[in-house]
């Protein structure tokens, strides 16, 4: 079964071939097939992965998965939140991102720098499907100003793990692919989908 993988995000690409490789599901980049990238307009999390999911079905005529997933913070009042990706900026570095989250939080003591990692993944059948597919889960930590770890990407080395004692970039992707919230998400698609195609 041929899905078009709606990310061009090497590290979500890594992350979802590892929890998928022992479902009937072949996942196929967006890249493959050129599908130009499309503007994030939404206000949510599930606008957006709705939009980029639409956007790879409408280019390639085939299902698709797509996934926006993002950082908030509650000191922050939810910030970078959806603008996670570009939060200083279009084209900006992981490394500024994370220093910017850092600078906003110092002012805050420890206790009140809780955060959630939101996963939202979305299912199409095609680009007109009126009901798609959502999947959503979330993972609770803490940021560090000290980040650590270089696995992973985007804000895993400040992403504090208390129980772990760790930052999300210090476990191993098989210890993430167990944890995160885009785990949880991907078997919740993987488990629909196949029921849907069996």
């Amino acid at each position: 079964m041929n899905i078009i993988l709606a990310t061009n995000n090497k590290g979500k690409i890594k992350e979802f071939n590892e929890l998928i490789n022992n479902a009937n599901i072949n996942l196929v980049l967006q890249s493959n097939y050129n599908v130009p990238s499309v503007e994030e307009t939404g206000t949510t999390y599930v606008e957006n992965a709705i939009i980029k999911a639409r956007n790879a079905s409408k280019y390639t005529g085939l299902p698709s998965i797509s996934e926006d997933s993002g950082l908030a913070v509650d000191c922050l009042n939810g910030r970078p939140g959806i603008y996670s990706a570009r939060y200083c900026g279009p084209n900006t570095t992981a490394e500024a991102a994370n220093n910017k989250v850092i600078q906003e939080i110092k002012q805050y003591p420890i206790e009140q720098r809780t955060a959630k990692y939101w996963c939202i993944i979305v299912f199409m059948k095609n680009a007109e499907d009126p009901t798609p597919v959502i999947c959503q889960d979330s993972w609770e930590g803490m940021i560090t100003d000290n980040p650590k770890g270089t696995n992973g990407f985007g804000y895993d080395p400040i992403f504090y793990l208390p129980e772990l004692n760790k930052t999300v970039a210090e476990i191993s992707m098989e210890m993430k692919c167990k944890l995160s919230a885009r785990s949880r998400c991907i078997r919740q698609m993987v488990n629909i989908i196949s029921n849907i195609y069996k």
